[in-house]
């Protein structure tokens, strides 16, 4: 196994934003507009972040600090703390090492990894990198159901020999979004970068269309993912299943009454359903909605202080999805690590000066309700 490619942090760079203005002179057009995109008019991207800059953290002082720790417990496995790595698919466009090297960092930081299933690396690469370090955060694999279901077990079967700890079922995708940015860009995948968990796959053939009926409802969707597809998916796995993309708390309700593992609040990072909410907002409903099942929030996390945000909110972690991407573009591993370091420092600081010395004691009351 090659290691990553070595690379410094390009100077300047102390924060995540910056990480995402050097990101934007380093990768090209196509790529950027795939990477930083959002659907229509990226009303939802731009929310996910103001919802997290509205709220406002609450300090306490002379509180009792010594021995304060980022530590959490997520799925009966103690983390070093609670920040994962997102699927991203086809990473190799935003640096040779793709998602190897983004595993690389994770592992080395502690950190959490959800593999996409659209990884321009196989798994069994990643794999051999993401299990191989003593304090690494989980590895999870992050799957879309196929429309042939023989192929989405091949790819539950690959991610359970792989050593993968869990299943990341997407089920807010049935179809993209409308992307503007992409098509404006005439987005295309570059010359050997491609979904290589999906290389052998074939779709199944599309039936013809009669006069009135929609190419999308009639064809693409025939044979899209429902509840029962999930229960269905429960039966096929020893592993444990998350599912990303519940924004609604009766959808959250019928994950926790289904036994699912946990629940990840996301909108697909505003390229889907533009105008949805944003995570922020809706954290806090599927918290009460599900009691004690896990939820982790992604979308719009920049800081620290999101970070902690989001705990108080009820989010058991969270996931980074963009700004990792441009740490990789920019410097490789080192740059996925340094994103995650600069995280993980802040959250430290906005602790501190919050008067937490540990994530449990973070709830609503950290946050001032003006």
């Amino acid at each position: 196994m090659n290691a990553p490619t070595v690379a410094q942090i390009p100077p300047g760079i102390v924060n995540l934003e910056d990480h995402a203005r050097h990101a934007h002179t380093v990768l090209d057009a196509n790529a950027w507009a795939y990477f930083s995109g959002g659907a229509g008019d990226e009303i939802t991207l731009r929310a996910n972040r103001s919802a997290w800059d509205t709220r406002q953290l609450y300090p306490r002082v002379l509180q009792p600090l010594a021995g304060g720790h980022t530590r959490i417990t997520l799925l009966g496995r103690a983390l070093a703390h609670p920040i994962l790595l997102a699927p991203v698919a086809f990473q190799r466009m935003a640096h040779p090492d793709g998602e190897l090297a983004s595993a690389y960092a994770a592992a080395a930081l502690g950190a959490g990894m959800v593999l996409s299933t659209n990884s321009s690396i196989a798994i069994e690469k990643i794999a051999a990198t993401a299990l191989n370090e003593s304090a690494r955060g989980p590895f999870w694999f992050q799957l879309y159901l196929q429309d042939n279901r023989a192929h989405t077990l091949a790819l539950v079967q690959r991610a359970e020999l792989a050593g993968c700890d869990a299943l990341v079922l997407t089920v807010d995708g049935p179809t993209d979004g409308a992307r503007d940015r992409q098509r404006r860009a005439g987005f295309r995948l570059p010359s050997g970068v491609s979904a290589v968990h999906l290389a052998d796959f074939r779709p199944m053939p599309a039936e013809p269309l009669h006069p009135g009926q929609s190419a999308l409802f009639d064809g693409l969707l025939a044979h899209a993912p429902t509840w029962d597809d999930v229960a269905w998916l429960q039966t096929q796995t020893r592993l444990p299943v998350l599912l990303k993309g519940i924004l609604h708390p009766a959808d959250a309700r019928q994950a926790a009454a289904l036994g699912l593992a946990g629940i990840i609040v996301s909108n697909h990072g505003g390229r889907t359903l533009d105008t949805a909410p944003a995570t922020a907002a809706v954290l806090p409903r599927i918290k009460d909605a599900v009691g004690d099942l896990p939820v982790l929030v992604d979308g719009g996390i920049r800081r620290g202080t999101d970070v902690l945000k989001a705990v108080a909110l009820g989010a058991s972690a969270v996931l980074i999805g963009r700004p990792y991407v441009y740490g990789l573009a920019n410097a490789g591993a080192v740059g996925v690590a340094h994103v995650l370091r600069l995280l993980r420092d802040e959250l430290e600081i906005a602790m501190a000066l919050c008067g937490c010395q540990t994530l449990d004691q973070a709830s609503p009351a950290l946050l001032f309700e003006g």
